[in-house]
């Protein structure tokens, strides 16, 4: 624990800027491994509440931004030439297409807030080339939530919410992963 501390002390706001931005984009880096740490150094006094929050939050969007612009210029060229490996028709394709811009604020906007997911909500919103100062608010907004509550976390509850985080983080994927495939599973079942 000390020395995940040492390491965030050492790397500064450019380092939980520069971490946020892997964990925004396809890199495995956990969010709460990089925040809650940061909130504990807020509560040692090394950074301020805010610059915490809002370099947390602009690293986010800078790795969100990284997956959009993957999304726009390589997704759907990508997808349109290998669908059949992924099982995609065209059609399907096109009615995605039309459900993720016609709900596309909502789903970028929670996909922030969800474990996984906020990882890869940036890709479709590319695809789908979601208007882009949107994206940019919509994510930002979303991603500063959720560094807020982790650094509020860490700021108050300190060591024993890593320590639960470490211990649970395998079980909290599973579910992740579980509730991820439930609804799947009912939302092609309500479609039939």
């Amino acid at each position: 624990m000390q020395a995940i501390l040492n390491a965030f002390a050492d790397l500064g706001l450019w380092g939980i800027f520069f971490l946020m931005a892997l964990e925004s984009s396809l890199f495995p880096v956990p969010s709460e491994l990089v925040m809650i740490p940061a909130g504990i150094l807020v509560a040692q006094g090394k950074y301020a509440l805010w610059e915490a929050i809002l370099v947390g939050g602009l690293g986010s969007l800078l790795g969100a931004s990284v997956n959009y612009t993957i999304g726009k210029y390589w997704g759907k060229p990508f997808i349109l030439k290998y669908w059949k490996y992924f099982f995609i028709k065209h059609n399907k394709y096109l009615e995605a297409e039309v459900l993720f811009l016609k709900n596309a604020n909502w789903y970028t906007f929670l996909g922030r807030l969800l474990p996984v997911i906020r990882h890869l909500i940036s890709i479709p919103a590319g695809i789908f080339r979601m208007n882009i100062p949107v994206f940019a608010v919509i994510t930002f907004v979303g991603a500063t939530l959720w560094c807020s509550i982790l650094v509020l976390l860490g700021y108050y509850f300190g060591e024993p919410v890593i320590a639960i985080f470490e211990k649970y983080f395998f079980e909290v994927k599973i579910l992740v992963l579980v509730g991820m495939v439930a609804f799947v599973v009912w939302f092609f079942k309500k479609k039939r």
